[in-house]
């Protein structure tokens, strides 16, 4: 079979072309969550630890250079006794020399309600000292594939001699 000339090649690629570029695109939804963490590093319903720091795993989270784990409750109201809807689940490090700011990078992993077994990757600097911080939404799972976004978080109650506090999470995404 003989290659077809080449000068019939362009013709064949404009309609291409012009279906490429004028066809629909699919537009990304964007979701708005209100939720909150509660973050307790002691107490009987701890959810963080210390994992490393300058003096090891007795270091206070308040040290630069100190680690923690986390598997905190999310749940709809700030209220412990409220209903729970997922688990912030990773880590965070004291990255500032004056111990006064975190670099966050945890999963908000949904266990129930609407978007049950999705996921949320957050990332980003908390200046924990300032009322409303802001962070990245860098991925997701699930309902939230291909997700880009942002998050407000605010601290709705934190107890400095425990290491106990509840944010406020509200995040802003685009996915498809």
């Amino acid at each position: 079979m003989a290659l077809p000339n080449s000068s019939f090649l362009p013709l064949l690629a404009l309609p291409l072309l012009y279906w490429g570029f004028n066809l629909p695109k699919r537009q990304p939804k964007e979701t708005k969550l209100v939720f909150y963490v509660h973050d307790y590093l002691s107490g009987h319903d701890t959810s963080a630890i210390t994992v490393a720091g300058k003096d090891g795993p007795k270091t206070c989270v308040l040290h630069f250079g100190t680690m923690v784990a986390v598997d905190d409750r999310v749940t709809e109201g700030p209220d412990p006794k409220s209903k729970e809807i997922g688990r912030a689940q990773g880590m965070y490090i004291n990255s500032q020399l004056d111990g006064k700011g975190l670099h966050l990078m945890f999963s908000i992993i949904f266990t129930d309600g609407e978007f049950k077994g999705s996921t949320l990757e957050i990332q980003g600097a908390d200046l924990f000292a300032m009322k409303e911080r802001e962070f990245s939404i860098v991925s997701g799972t699930g309902y939230f594939r291909f997700v880009k976004g942002y998050g407000i978080m605010t601290t709705q109650f934190i107890d400095i001699p425990n290491l106990r506090a509840i944010l406020k999470l509200d995040v802003t995404v685009n996915h498809y």
